[in-house]
C-alpha cells in the first residue's frame, strides 16, 4: 500500500492532468511553500491562485496542445518526489513547450504539501518558450529575473 504522502502527490497529479485547480490547492498546508524558476510563493492561497491561473490558460489553449506526464512518485514521512513533464504552448509566444521537470516535496504531519520546489532546465524551457532571445540570453540572470518578474505580475494581475 502506497505511503500517505505519495497518495497526496497521485491525487495532486491526477487532479493536474484534469485542470482540477481547486483538488490541486487542497493538496498544501496554508502556511506552503513552492519554488520554481518563474514563482516563489509563500501560503496556500498564492500557490492556490498560480495553479488556478495556470489551469486557466491551458483551458484557452488549442485542444490538445496541453497536457502532463507523471511519473516515479516516491514519498515517505520526511519527503517526496514526483517527475513529470508538461506539453503547452506557452501563451505569450504562441511557441510549444515540453517542459521536464523533477519535484522534490515536504509534507506536514497530516499529509499535506508543506514545501515544493520544482526544478527544469530554465535554458531549455527558454529556448522553447521564447524562441531567439531564450536561445540567446537563455543561461543569463537577468532573462531568469526578467521571466519572475513578469510571471508575479501575471498572478498579481489574475488574482486582482
Amino acid at each position: 500500500m502506497p505511503h500517505r504522502n505519495a497518495e497526496t502527490l497521485q491525487r495532486f497529479y491526477t487532479a493536474f492532468s484534469q485542470l482540477d485547480h481547486a483538488t490541486m490547492a487542497q493538496c498544501y498546508a496554508p502556511d506552503a511553500r513552492f519554488d520554481d524558476e518563474a514563482f516563489s510563493l509563500q501560503g496556500q492561497a498564492q500557490i492556490a491562485g498560480m495553479w488556478r491561473m495556470l489551469c486557466s490558460a491551458a483551458q484557452k489553449s488549442q485542444p490538445g496542445a496541453w497536457r502532463i506526464e507523471f511519473s516515479d512518485i516516491q514519498a515517505d514521512d520526511q519527503g517526496g518526489q514526483a517527475h513529470w513533464e508538461a506539453h503547452y504552448v506557452f501563451s505569450a509566444t504562441g511557441r510549444p513547450v515540453h517542459n521536464i521537470i523533477d519535484a522534490r516535496f515536504t509534507f506536514t504531519p497530516e499529509g499535506l504539501i508543506a514545501g515544493h520546489r520544482d526544478r527544469f532546465g530554465f535554458w531549455r524551457w527558454a529556448r522553447q518558450a521564447l524562441g531567439l532571445p531564450g536561445l540567446l540570453l537563455g543561461w543569463s540572470p537577468s532573462l531568469k529575473r526578467k521571466v519572475r518578474s513578469t510571471a508575479a505580475a501575471n498572478l498579481k494581475k489574475f488574482l486582482g
